[in-house]
């Protein structure tokens, strides 16, 4: 940007307060035309609140935006679009019941837009140029997270925005794809596209990023360029010092808690993946990881474990050695099972409902239910203790849930399922979009709950978070799942290859196979 050219965006001491909370305190930030300019701080540090105001989602209490030098008045979303912002928000905001390219259709201009068969065919030839492939048929209820990122991503990308805004774009990404995108963001940055990136993922931001600003508590704390930086100073300005550090903890091997035997499952849709014969085994005191590319059977594997999806045979899957494939989810948690699901708001709680109301979702049994009569106190009490435990930033057990920040609901939840005491805990995507202090919070949670004997399944995209917790590997590609690798013989790059389904009956399998056997 040179002295003559006005920013593509300016924002000057903007302010938004809701009940309780200030979640923008005088925040002023300058992007300039071709910048990457990312946006640090701890979950709940306001960054989703300031990058809602830039869209229009949110209006602002106090202070001014200037776009190109222009004073403006960002009302809704569609002012927002119109003067050339897209955005990619980490809580999607897509419609379930309509298809790809209907959600796409509803995000663009209308002179963008053209007949519907057009708009397909430049939906899969964007996704297919960018190494996100999406079926514009497909409708939005039958997606993973990862599928609906993809959407997200791809939405924005044909908008061909002056200021593009990601919040936690890789979360769910594999690391060729990650590669694949930050080329793509390389290029609208040197064609003059703003990028406004908001990522917990400290080794992406040095990489990626031009210039930094920090925010702690509503306020701006700093302004770095982060290249210059490293990864440890990058989290001391976010939280102030330093992480909690993740302690492995030793763990004796116990019996078989959780057992999948030859699991085969046809499409439970169009659009499903067919499950081909899955076969795993997770032991007391052993956490077991499952890497793979979003859409590749995910879903469906974890709708069979945690008894959404009821038509597996009897025998195939086995709680304690005892046989589950037919009991439906309640009568698995009765059987020491607690579940994480993927998709925080909507799935995991309900958004319109306070926490203590959100911890009878998976606490049904005396003191907080008997007799088929809630206890309030019980449920609250409960709440506030998971609040303080996972110190969960929440005004109190009778905050809303879509209250919360993406990072500390996520919290609030794994804390909910780890308090319920389980034999065997299946968690998917455990530390998505959550912020580096937090994610060794839970990381240390979920170890410290390995040494007791609990058997865990952690399903993620995040190979790093893999890798830090696992003891051992399985890759899902296509609806079929690789061999166990022990996680010391096991390196990012070939796993990052299986994930592209390279392992299937070629050499990758055979590798796979020769070094579990000499784990």
């Amino acid at each position: 940007m040179t002295s003559q050219t006005p920013p593509r965006l300016a924002l000057a001491h903007i302010s938004k307060r809701y009940p309780g909370v200030v979640a923008n305190d005088d925040v002023s930030l300058t992007v300039a035309p071709g910048e990457i300019h990312a946006v640090l701080g701890e979950n709940g540090a306001g960054k989703s609140t300031l990058m809602k105001i830039i869209f229009g989602a949110v209006r602002p209490d106090a202070g001014e935006v200037h776009f190109n030098g222009a004073p403006v008045t960002i009302s809704s979303p569609h002012d927002a679009r119109n003067l050339g912002i897209a955005m990619v928000f980490q809580h999607f905001s897509l419609f379930d019941t309509l298809t790809v390219t209907e959600n796409i259709a509803l995000g663009l201009p209308a002179s963008q837009q053209g007949n519907m068969k057009q708009l397909a065919e430049r939906i899969r030839a964007t996704a297919e140029r960018y190494g996100l492939p999406l079926e514009p048929n497909r409708h939005v209820h039958t997606l993973s997270v990862g599928e609906r990122q993809r959407v997200e991503i791809v939405r924005a990308l044909l908008a061909n925005p002056q200021l593009l805004i990601l919040d936690e774009p890789t979360s769910v990404l594999t690391p060729q794809a990650v590669e694949t995108l930050f080329v793509t963001l390389r290029q609208l940055a040197d064609e003059g596209t703003s990028i406004l990136y908001i990522s917990h993922k400290l080794d992406e931001i040095r990489a990626l990023c031009h210039h930094a600003t920090v925010m702690r508590m509503g306020k701006v704390t700093g302004v770095c360029d982060p290249r210059q930086e490293t990864a440890a100073s990058l989290s001391r300005l976010m939280i102030g010092g330093e992480p909690p550090r993740e302690a492995r903890v030793a763990a004796e091997r116990g019996p078989v808690r959780l057992s999948v035997q030859e699991l085969s499952l046809p499409r439970s849709h169009a659009f499903a993946t067919e499950l081909d014969r899955i076969s795993l085994d997770v032991h007391a005191g052993e956490i077991v990881g499952i890497a793979g590319v979003s859409g590749n059977g995910q879903q469906e594997l974890l709708a069979a474990l945690s008894g959404e999806d009821t038509r597996a045979s009897h025998g195939s899957v086995q709680l304690g050695g005892k046989p589950v494939g037919k009991l439906d989810a309640r009568q698995r948690r009765r059987a020491g099972l607690a579940f994480v699901p993927e998709e925080r708001l909507g799935r995991g709680a309900v958004p319109g409902m306070s926490l203590s109301t959100n911890i009878l979702l998976s606490h049904q049994t005396p003191p907080y239910v008997r007799q088929g009569m809630i206890s309030p106190r019980a449920a609250t009490g409960l709440a506030a203790a998971v609040i303080d435990r996972f110190r969960v930033k929440a005004s109190g057990p009778d905050a809303l849930a879509r209250s919360l920040s993406g990072g500390n609901l996520q919290k609030f939840i794994v804390g909910r399922e780890i308090e319920s005491g389980p034999k065997v805990l299946i968690v998917a995507q455990p530390t998505w979009g959550v912020d580096v202090g937090a994610a060794a919070q839970i990381h240390n949670e979920i170890l410290a709950l390995k040494a007791t004997g609990c058997a865990i399944l952690v399903v993620s995209e995040e190979l790093d978070e893999l890798f830090a917790i696992c003891d051992r590997l399985h890759v899902i590609a296509k609806g079929r799942l690789s061999p166990p690798v022990p996680t010391v013989n096991a390196t990012r790059e070939q796993v990052g290859l299986w994930m592209s389904g390279m392992w299937q009956g070629g050499p990758a399998q055979a590798r796979t196979a020769e070094v579990a056997s000499h784990g």
